[in-house]
């Protein structure tokens, strides 16, 4: 039943208990000599025993109206603050109904605490989310590592003792036969290929980190190592320039990058890497000798030179390359630098 007509029916027989009370305590007081004149006597030509009932009555529904009206607005108002409440809304207690103002008071309490256990719940759940990628990351780390570490130690060596085998037969040949001397050293040269590939992909498995260390430190140490493990001609030209640690970091996965694209696809025999400040720019520069490629062509599918592009917007760089067919290729990323102290060069000969 809706609280309109609940409250209708509430005064109705309220009124009607009240003409009762009255009429007793009349009859009471001024006792009637006859009760029929009570169907004599008319008001507006309505007998009063009708009349009085029926004015009863009326009242009870007017007056019943009018209150349950106002419960009904009371209850929509209090309905409304608490659906803004169950979104997240504010409300201001001033402007709603003052008689209600304890419901108001206790309203904004369990919004208040509503609002913190959202925001403890969603702290919660970011470092939920920070730990298990934090986890993710390193549980990748660990089998990456453990990859590389096994191909290092099986399929590279693998790799090198089949180089060394054919290398072998090819020298001690005494055969005159042209095709099977070609078919060897095919077979060498693919060997090769598959060793520069796993090179490469060491590199993307097991990339080395700076971990504390300066962009110069960590760029040497990666060509140091290079020179012990790839036969090429590595040459480098590293200025010492102090910089922020995210245009460090951007510049040497850009450079790592870029060597393990040398060495998986240029089949180039030079590299040279220089960084160096001109101009208040830092300038990464890394050229090979190899086959080269079709810029345009392979730009777009490339998720390689993506990330590098990528990488470089990031640091307010630009990155720019150059190849052509059986020629090389040369990366260059450009970085403005606002601050720089010092500069220091050190240029480093080439490695066989």
């Amino acid at each position: 039943m809706k609280i309109i007509q609940r409250q209708m029916i509430a005064y109705i027989f309220l009124s009607i208990i009240i003409l009762l009370i009255a009429s007793i305590l009349f009859f009471i007081s001024f006792p009637l000599e006859k009760w029929s004149s009570l169907w004599e006597r008319t008001v507006m030509d309505i007998p009063l025993l009708l009349f009085a009932p029926s004015l009863s009555i009326l009242t009870g529904l007017i007056f019943g109206l009018i209150s349950g009206l106002a419960w009904r607005s009371q209850v929509k108002s209090v309905t409304e603050v608490m659906q803004g409440v169950e979104l997240g809304k504010q409300f201001n207690e001033e402007s709603l109904d003052p008689e209600l103002k304890p419901i108001w008071i206790q309203l904004k309490k369990i919004q208040k605490q509503m609002i913190e256990q959202v925001k403890l719940s969603q702290k919660l759940a970011t470092e939920k989310a920070e730990n298990q990628e934090k986890r993710v990351q390193d549980i990748v780390s660990q089998e990456r590592t453990r990859l590389a570490r096994e191909l290092h130690d099986s399929v590279s060596q693998q790799l090198f003792a089949a180089s060394m085998l054919m290398s072998a037969i090819t020298e001690s040949k005494t055969s005159n036969d042209d095709s099977e001397t070609k078919q060897l050293l095919m077979v060498e040269e693919a060997i090769h290929q598959s060793q520069s590939e796993m090179r490469a992909l060491l590199l993307h498995l097991r990339p080395v980190a700076l971990k504390g260390k300066s962009l110069q430190e960590g760029m040497k140490e990666l060509l140091v190592e290079l020179t012990q493990k790839v036969p090429m001609d590595i040459t480098w030209k590293i200025e010492d320039v102090k910089l922020d640690k995210g245009v460090e970091d951007h510049l040497f996965r850009i450079l790592q990058e870029s060597v393990s694209n040398t060495l998986r696809h240029s089949k180039s025999s030079k590299l040279e890497v220089l960084l160096i400040k001109r101009d208040e720019f830092m300038i990464l520069r890394v050229v090979d000798d190899g086959i080269g490629f079709d810029v345009e062509t392979t730009k777009t599918g490339s998720y390689g030179l993506q990330i590098m592009h990528e990488r470089a917007v990031e640091i307010g760089g630009i990155m720019k390359i150059v190849s052509l067919q059986n020629t090389g290729t040369r990366l260059e990323v450009k970085v403005p630098l606002m601050n720089v102290e010092g500069v220091e060069s050190n240029d480093k000969g080439t490695f066989c």
